[in-house]
């Protein structure tokens, strides 16, 4: 099939009824290249806080998720994720649609009357077609299991990371992508769980609909949770809770947290998919929240050790914009505000967590992205300006905030542990020997510094 968009069908600022816009869709494509760039800001992140030993490796995780993941999702993701009911999806799964060529969207296909001709148009979202939204979908995937890696480093066999990848963002990744964006359970479609707990509208919406703007349960919960099963599974570093396990580079933890802050601007703004006046307060919002959250984390590490560190602003700023993902589009500046610093204060002294119940989440992929994930998801239940508890409206926000977010627990837990012991016979660690040698030399044969 050969696909021709007529001119006329792109609208060159805001679009008309029926149109595309040439303006979200250039916004919407920037912001997907600032998502994909956030994925090498993590690899830097990560490989700072490593051991020099590790560095490599870690890094290596981040970048071998991109390619798994990128190829995964123009086979069958997209489909997976944002299939709608009537092509056969459920409240649970999307559909395994055309994996072997975007051109097949048809769950997604539409058509559009342009120039008085019926014009076949890959449908997508809002004023944005859809290859375009299948890129900027694409690199939420690929960050999402990146992230996870934080809690496995210096022991994990690379090989095996790459095959868990792939079908944890098939298994667990796209269902939990269709059931908050796709129309499934935890949307605001007439099936999902708001709506069987009060009631839809008489357009069949949801009265209290989820909110998840950007990504709190399908990113940060998702990916917080699956780390935290790994980690236990996995099992300790040697010498965990006996020797230091200082970050090697810190300059390289202030890059990465500098490119992430930079990147979630595509991740935040860019979901609004438009380039509009609700963009402009997303970005307010990010960067207040953000701000908020490094100065809180701040205070606790001066309150509590005497110092305030470099490592503690780099990761008061990933928790705050974990924290606001979810809650950007709902919140005002002043919310945005509180949300961030209540994330700082939640998530350092939640690194600590690890050391009292004996699992080793390396880089605290848990105690920063699935506690602020939890926060910001179920803070918008009091701090939404539209429904939440603290503006007068009631606890019905909250109530269905808490459910989106305990099931996005339940569910990804249940299915990271049956993933888990699927592989078990493949082995998930290095030897000892080659722990202690070191990774980077012994998994990729190299080693990030040659000194004299």
């Amino acid at each position: 099939m050969v696909l021709a968009l007529p001119d006329e069908m792109f609208a060159p600022f805001g679009a008309g009824e029926g149109m595309l816009s040439s303006g979200d869709t250039a916004w919407v494509l920037t912001s997907a290249a600032l998502v994909l760039f956030m994925t090498p800001g993590l690899a830097f992140f990560y490989g700072g806080l490593s051991r020099q030993k590790s560095v490599l490796n870690m890094m290596m995780m981040s970048f071998g998720s991109m390619g798994v993941v990128s190829a995964i999702y123009v086979l069958w993701g997209y489909s997976m994720s944002f299939a709608s009911a009537h092509t056969g999806a459920s409240d649970y799964f999307g559909v395994f649609d055309n994996p072997f060529s975007l051109w097949g969207l048809s769950p997604l296909t539409e058509v559009r009357e342009i120039g008085g001709v019926d014009s076949f148009v890959l449908g997508g979202f809002g004023t944005v077609p859809a290859i375009v939204w299948v890129a900027f979908q694409l690199t939420f995937a690929v960050i999402t299991v990146a992230l996870i890696s934080g809690a496995m480093a210096e022991r994990m066999k690379f090989g095996t990371w790459l095959l868990f990848g792939g079908i944890w963002v098939t298994l667990v990744y796209f269902p939990l992508s269709h059931m908050v964006w796709g129309g499934g359970l935890l949307s605001a479609s007439e099936s999902g769980i708001a709506a069987k707990l009060f009631g839809v509208d008489d357009e069949g919406a949801a009265n209290v609909a989820p909110i998840d703007f950007a990504g709190g349960t399908v990113v940060h919960i998702n990916a917080g949770m699956a780390a935290l099963v790994l980690a236990i599974l996995l099992g300790k570093r040697a010498g965990f809770g006996k020797s230091a396990f200082r970050p090697h580079n810190v300059p390289f933890v202030l890059l990465g947290a500098a490119i992430l802050w930079f990147g979630w601007f595509g991740f935040n703004v860019g979901s609004e998919g438009a380039a509009d006046m609700i963009a402009g307060m997303v970005w307010i919002n990010t960067t207040a929240a953000t701000a908020a959250a490094m100065l809180a984390w701040l205070l606790v590490e001066r309150i509590r050790d005497g110092h305030a560190t470099s490592v503690g602003a780099a990761s008061g700023v990933v928790a705050g914009l974990v924290a606001i993902t979810p809650a950007c589009g709902a919140l005002s500046a002043s919310g945005s505000l509180v949300l961030g610093a209540i994330a700082g204060v939640l998530s350092s002294l939640a690194i600590g967590l690890k050391y009292k119940f004996g699992y080793d989440d390396s880089l605290d992929v848990v105690g920063v992205h699935l506690v602020a994930g939890l926060w910001g998801t179920i803070g918008i239940g009091f701090l939404a300006v539209d429904s939440g508890l603290l503006y007068g409206e009631g606890i019905q926000q909250l109530v269905v905030q808490v459910v989106i977010a305990l099931v996005a627990v339940i569910f990804t837990g249940i299915m990271t542990v049956i993933i888990a012991f699927i592989f078990k016979p493949l082995g998930w660690r290095v030897s000892q020997e080659d722990e202690d040698t070191g990774i980077d030399e012994t998994e990729h044969a190299e080693t990030a510094y040659e000194l004299a």
